[in-house]
């Protein structure tokens, strides 16, 4: 049996976004409310019972959340420009190391009703 275990954050950040459709809004500074998930998978420790503990995840998302809330995201290191698909690989490149067994990265707007899902 395999387990997935899922942590939930949201962030609110702005960008500006070159592209070909609705061009005008995308490029001036404008803001979202993003949630994310991450979500490790794997068996329990038959000792502990848990695939890992949910606050060391939590404390990781944590860290990632961080770099992203109430950020100008066109200045973040790494992210390139803010799309969705963007922001799933920055956010699995700053958790592969910590969280190995990570099976998805899924990044939303619940407004807008866009998402995107990383699936590893």
């Amino acid at each position: 049996m395999t387990f997935e275990l899922s942590q939930r954050f949201y962030f609110e950040a702005a960008h500006t976004l070159r592209r070909k459709i609705e061009t005008e809004g995308s490029l001036r500074i404008h803001g979202h409310t993003y949630h994310g998930e991450v979500t490790i998978s794997g068996t329990p420790d038959p000792t502990s019972g848990m695939m890992l503990d949910l606050a060391f995840l939590r404390q990781e998302v944590n860290k990632v959340r961080e770099l992203l809330d109430h950020r100008f995201l066109d200045e973040v290191q790494g992210i390139g420009p803010a799309t969705l698909e963007n922001l799933c690989l920055f956010i699995y490149k700053q958790l592969k190391d910590t969280l190995p067994n990570i099976s998805q990265v899924l990044v939303e707007r619940p407004a807008s009703g866009d998402r995107c899902c990383l699936k590893m």
